[in-house]
């Protein structure tokens, strides 16, 4: 009888694997319509390079079929283009066949001499071997093993970073000069990637001090509070992280409201990992109970001393998610110097770890040594050149490399689904079926991966665009309208309908009282700054084809979880100073007595120092043309910008078109002349500028000085006789103030009426 029921399972097994393949593979496609498929994707491609901006850019496409090898589609596959973020894919291809998926980092923990019976420790040395997933959660697990090993007393603690050279950052790191947590350096003691969280909550109420609070806290902290609780909603927050000798100098300026919700957190780079760790598990160590009598210093470990504890990192496998899905310039540059490291004897540096790189492409991926460029490991900046097709050759090995397929595919962000795909190709057959990886600087977008068409074909791309002017938006649409097409072959929808979903522009939809019914329901959603709304939100957003309203969907997308960056890049990409979103948006909000909707959102970005927002805002300032009530929003912006991204907005007038630096400087002076102080620091950031190294900066900023000198002599209203109170009008940098001009006749009573409410 049992012989018999097993067979009858057998038999049913049998059946429905019988019927799942026949489902799955009923109707094959002939080769006349694939033919026909490939065609139409080819046609549907092609129409989407010819759309501007796309044609006017420099752009290289290359795809094949993963199944039967043919190139499907090629334009420029061989020039070699800046790849960005698209190098990590190479990056964490060579080190997991350098490495291996199972592969751990270990940093060591030793005493010396051996721990004493009665738990003292006259020095412990910690010697880290560059693990990038080192955070202040597990070192404190480290703590209580150490804890639990018996460790009650510590006298010196002694940070060994050697494993690595001194190198911190790569080549073209030297491009930028920021504080972004992007910017993290290596170390083979690092934290945190490199990177601490400031978190800044509002004080008792409106005028009181707001505090601020480090995570991890420790003395390797020096933290300068110059921010206060704001009566209005307005959230402006500067935070500057510079070195200050083995420490580290925090500064945070700006307003965050009184209301509930007003706290922000920000990422700033540190600048010596290795104090950073010693620091903060000196710390540690302080809480759980173990005395600390010595201090933190550099060292090397000795081979007398004795190990207390070593620990142990995730499989490589699992840090290869963070790498790619996340894009991590961190995590990629500490696995360059790895590859050194390990492969080439310590200690690890950048020109070894690139020596293994152009290895594995020669001997396993056969892509000779100078066909390409590579100098460091993310992407970042001007610094590295690949072609399409190099990029597509790397992907089909990697493809085809069984054991690492699997752990390298699932390492790359899935279209709709996580990593920085999560909000891209919504809607589309893309969803799902696309895995790529992202690939974002000034004038440059690619995306490179694997996608599976609806007729069930596999296939590898890589895409890149170069030398774009404007906005990434549109580049980034017609990228996705051409990945979106590839998904969609053999579907009942096609390549060419699947292009025009994606890449068609929005149009203006309704009456203005119609749209203003419709903003008024997303901007009261955004106010309430919860995220649960994001679901709701996003698929509004997703639908929505009226650009003016997709942009108030963005900015309450923002609002929503201010600290998503997913959510910020929506709103960047959706808001422009054009007519059909800026232009409807002023008249919505005279409508609806409302400050125009998305500026708020977009000058707390700028006040931050977001590049972009910070354009964005300057061609607003160009768009506001004649209004006055415009123009008075937009100096206030400017002189809060000016006031907590002082260098950061010098450097984004030196990039403006002339129409809108004019149009700002002249916004710009009537706010400096407003805020009536001596010691601006926006007077303060342009003096420092007139010394700068680079003379074009130099000259620049000079020429910037003269102008808001004339532009600050016009921005004088005549000496009030009505009894108002005067403001103090402000020399520019280096500059005394003419005699007799010391004073302007802006009123109080003015003053109040240009101070907007933030948001």
């Amino acid at each position: 009888m049992q012989v018999l029921r097993a067979r009858h399972l057998l038999a049913a097994l049998a059946t429905v694997s019988l019927l799942l393949s026949s489902a799955a593979h009923a109707a094959p496609p002939t080769a006349a319509e694939k033919r026909a498929d490939r065609e139409a994707l080819r046609a549907a491609l092609m129409e989407v390079l010819q759309r501007s901006p796309l044609k006017s850019s420099r752009v290289g496409v290359h795809m094949q079929s993963l199944d039967d090898g043919t190139v499907v589609f090629t334009h420029n596959a061989d020039e070699l283009l800046n790849p960005a973020s698209n190098v990590k894919l190479v990056t964490s291809a060579a080190a997991l066949a350098t490495l291996g998926p199972e592969f751990r980092y270990e940093t060591e923990f030793f005493a010396e001499p051996e721990l004493a019976a009665d738990g003292k420790v006259k020095t412990l040395y910690v010697r880290g071997k560059g693990d990038p997933s080192m955070t202040t959660e597990r070192l404190w697990g480290i703590v209580s093993e150490l804890w639990h090993a018996g460790v009650r007393e510590v006298g010196d603690i002694v940070v060994d970073d050697s494993w690595f050279d001194a190198e911190r950052t790569p080549p073209g790191y030297d491009q930028e000069d920021s504080d972004r947590a992007y910017m993290a350096p290596t170390g083979a003691l690092s934290l945190n990637w490199n990177a601490v969280a400031i978190y800044v909550r509002p004080g008792a109420g409106p005028g009181a001090k707001a505090s601020v609070e480090m995570e991890p806290p420790s003395d390797y902290f020096i933290v300068e509070n110059q921010i206060t609780t704001g009566a209005k909603r307005a959230r402006r927050v500067s935070v500057t992280s510079d070195p200050s000798g083995p420490q580290q100098k925090i500064v945070v300026r700006g307003q965050v409201p009184a209301e509930r919700g007003g706290a922000v957190s920000v990422w700033k780079k540190i600048d010596n990992p290795p104090m950073y760790f010693g620091q903060t598990l000196k710390q540690l160590l302080t809480t759980r109970g173990v005395k600390v009598k010595g201090r933190v210093k550099g060292g090397l470990t000795p081979s007398r001393a004795r190990a207390v504890y070593v620990a142990q990192s995730d499989t490589f496998d699992v840090l290869l998610k963070r790498l790619n899905k996340l894009s991590s310039n961190f995590v990629a540059e500490q696995l360059l110097k790895t590859m050194g490291a390990e492969a080439r004897g310590q200690p690890g540096s950048f020109a070894k770890g690139v020596e293994v790189v152009e290895q594995f492409l020669e001997r396993d991926v056969g892509i000779p040594r100078g066909t390409y460029v590579m100098k460091n490991g993310s992407g970042l900046n001007d610094a590295n050149r690949f072609s399409t097709a190099q990029v597509n050759k790397l992907l089909r090995h990697m493809y085809e490399r069984f054991p690492l397929s699997p752990e390298y595919l699932s390492s790359v962000p899935i279209a709709g689904k996580d990593g920085t795909l999560k909000y891209r190709f919504e809607g589309s057959d893309a969803v799902g079926r696309l895995r790529a990886k992202t690939g974002t600087l000034e004038g440059v977008s690619a995306l490179s991966g694997y996608v599976t068409s609806a007729s069930g074909e596999h296939f590898s791309f890589s895409m890149m665009a170069n030398d774009f002017a404007g906005r990434a938006g549109p580049i980034v649409a017609g990228l996705d309208a051409l990945g979106a097409a590839v998904a969609a072959t053999g579907s009942s929808l096609g390549p060419s309908n699947a292009v025009a979903t994606l890449a068609e522009g929005g149009k203006a939809t309704g009456g203005i009282d119609d749209v203003a019914a419709r903003i008024k329901t997303y901007l009261d959603l955004g106010r309430q700054r919860d995220p649960r709304n994001i679901g709701f939100l996003r698929t509004a957003w997703r639908s929505e084809r009226d650009p003016a309203v997709r942009a108030v969907l963005a900015e309450s997308l923002y609002q929503s979880n201010p600290h998503d960056y997913l959510g910020a890049r929506t709103l960047l990409d959706s808001y422009s100073a054009g007519g059909d979103v800026y232009g409807r948006l002023r008249e919505v909000a005279r409508v609806l007595a409302v400050e125009v909707p998305g500026v708020t959102s977009m000058v707390e970005l700028a006040a931050g120092g977001n590049t972009e927002a910070l354009a964005r805002v300057l061609e607003l300032s160009g768009a506001a043309g004649s209004d006055a009530q415009a123009q008075a929003e937009l100096s206030v912006a400017l002189g809060e910008v000016a006031r907590t991204a002082p260098e950061e907005l010098v450097v984004a007038l030196r990039g403006a078109s002339a129409a809108d630096r004019e149009a700002s400087t002249s916004l710009l002076a009537r706010a400096l002349v407003q805020a009536g102080q001596a010691d601006h620091p926006f007077w303060k950031s342009l003096r420092r500028m007139l010394g700068n190294a680079d003379p074009q900066v130099a000259a620049f900023a000079k020429s910037l000085d003269s102008t808001l000198s004339q532009k600050v002599a016009e921005a004088k209203a005549p000496r009030p006789s009505d009894g108002t109170v005067p403001v103090e009008l402000v020399a520019p940098a280096g500059k005394a103030s003419p005699p007799g001009t010391q004073r302007s006749g802006v009123s109080q009573d003015a003053r109040t009426a240009e101070t907007r409410p933030g948001g």
